[in-house]
C-alpha cells in the first residue's frame, strides 16, 4: 500500500508511443505488472510486460445477461467498461491456503505460514468503481479489530495505475453512487485516455517516482478541459441509477413485499453476481487433510449467501429458499453495510448485471422494492 499525498507539478501528457516506456519502469521498480488482455471472449488482468498486448481497438457490449467484446479500427486501449475481474481476486484471494500444520519426526506438529514472500504487484487499468471498491474491501479486511495479515500482505505491495472510464457499458451506473466514472482517490497513478495519448496524474509519492524518469511534458489546458469534458460525457451517458445512494430504510421496511418472491422466481442461486462483485466478501473455511494423515490444510475460498451452506447455523438453515437468500444479499449490500462501512456496498460496476444468466438487474429490482420509500 503505497504512500498518499499531494503531488506537485500537476498532470503530465504522455505520448501514446511511450506508453511501453511507462510499462518498463514499473517492471524495473520491480513490480510483476498485470494488465487487461483478451482471454476467452472476456477482458481480464493477465500479466503484461508490452504494450502491443492490451486490447486496442476493442469495445465491449454488456446488457442484462449478456457480455460480449466488438473489434474496432480505434488507436485507443482502453475503450471499454469492465471485465469480469476488479481488483479483488489479486487481494482476496478466490482459494488460498491460510496455515499448514504438519507432523514431525518427533511427533510434534508444526504450523507454518505459506504467504510468505509476497511479490510486489502492479495492476494496471483499474477502474474508478473498482479503486471504491478496494477501499470498501480495506475497511472490511485491515481496518477491524483483526486485519486480515494476507489481505494486507499483498495490499502493501500492490501498486493501482487507474484509467478513467470513457465507454461506460448500458449496465454501468457508477454516477449514481458517486464512485466514478472519474478516479478521485487511491490510485499511484491515473490516466486518462484520448487518441494521441493519455493525460497522467500522480497520486502518490511513489507513482511521481515512477513518472519522473519520462519528463512528461505539462497537460495543456486544452488536454485538460478535453479530460473534464470526457468525464462528463460519461457520466451523462448512463441511463441506469439506484433510486437514492442510501437504501437502508427502505429496504428493511419492504422485507415483505412481493418483488422478493417474483425476484426468485428468475433467481437461480447460481452466485455469479456475487462472484463478480467487487465488494463482496463471503467465503468458507475448511480443513484439507492428506491421505496419509501427516499434514493438513487450513483453506479459505470464496462463499456466496446463494449457496444453502452460508445459511446454515447451528443445525438451522436460516435462508432456506432463493427469496430469502436474494433478500439477504440486496439488504445487506444496499442496507446493511451502512451500519457498518457508512456506506453502501456497492459501487456502480453494473457486474452483478451483465453476469447474471437470468437477467435480473440490481437496479430495476432496488426501485420495484423501494418505490417511493428511498
Amino acid at each position: 500500500m503505497t504512500e498518499h499525498g499531494s503531488i506537485s507539478g500537476g498532470p503530465g501528457f504522455l505520448a501514446r508511443d511511450r506508453l511501453q516506456a511507462l510499462i518498463d519502469g514499473i517492471l524495473a521498480a520491480g513490480y510483476a505488472c498485470l494488465g487487461p488482455k483478451v482471454r476467452d471472449g472476456a477482458i481480464l488482468y493477465e500479466p503484461l510486460d508490452n504494450a502491443a498486448e492490451l486490447p486496442v481497438g476493442v469495445r465491449d457490449r454488456q446488457i442484462p445477461g449478456q457480455y460480449r467484446l466488438e473489434c474496432g479500427d480505434g488507436p485507443r486501449c482502453f475503450a471499454w467498461a469492465t471485465g469480469p475481474q476488479a481488483l479483488k481476486p489479486h487481494l482476496f484471494a478466490p482459494r488460498e491456503v491460510l496455515w499448514r500444520a504438519e507432523r514431525g519426526p518427533d511427533g510434534r506438529i508444526v504450523f507454518s505460514d505459506p504467504q510468505a514472500g509476497v511479490k510486489p504487484v502492479a495492476l494496471f487499468g483499474a477502474r474508478a468503481c473498482d479503486l471504491a471498491a478496494l477501499r470498501l474491501q480495506d475497511r472490511h479486511f485491515l481496518e477491524g479489530p483483526y486485519p486480515d495479515p494476507h489481505y494486507a500482505a499483498r495490499r502493501r505491495k500492490l501498486l493501482v495505475v487507474a484509467v478513467n472510464c470513457s465507454h461506460p457499458a448500458q449496465t454501468c451506473f457508477c454516477a449514481s453512487t458517486g464512485d466514478g466514472p472519474h478516479a478521485s482517490a487511491g490510485y499511484d497513478l491515473a490516466l486518462t485516455e484520448f487518441d494521441d495519448g493519455f493525460v497522467i496524474h500522480a497520486g502518490s509519492a511513489t507513482g511521481a517516482r515512477l513518472v519522473e524518469p519520462l519528463r512528461l511534458s505539462a497537460a495543456t489546458p486544452a488536454q485538460r478541459e478535453a479530460q473534464a469534458r470526457q468525464a462528463e460525457q460519461a457520466a451523462q451517458s448512463q441511463s441506469r441509477s439506484l433510486p437514492s445512494r442510501n437504501l437502508r430504510s427502505a429496504l428493511f421496511a419492504n422485507l415483505e413485499h412481493p418483488r422478493w418472491s417474483d425476484v426468485a422466481e428468475r433467481c437461480l442461486s447460481c452466485g455469479n453476481c456475487t462472484s463478480v462483485c467487487p465488494t463482496c466478501f463471503c467465503h468458507s473455511e475448511a480443513e484439507e487433510l492428506d491421505l496419509g494423515g501427516a499434514r493438513s490444510e487450513h483453506v479459505r475460498q470464496w462463499d456466496s449467501c446463494f449457496t444453502a451452506g452460508h445459511g446454515y447455523m447451528n443445525g438451522h438453515q436460516v435462508r432456506p429458499d432463493t427469496r430469502t437468500r436474494y433478500r439477504q444479499w440486496l439488504t445487506h449490500k444496499l442496507g446493511g453495510w451502512h451500519d457498518q462501512y457508512g456506506r453502501s456496498g456497492c459501487v456502480g460496476c453494473g457486474r452483478c448485471i451483465a453476469w447474471c444468466p437470468a437477467e435480473i438487474d440490481l437496479t430495476e429490482e432496488a426501485a420495484a422494492i423501494c418505490g417511493a420509500s428511498a
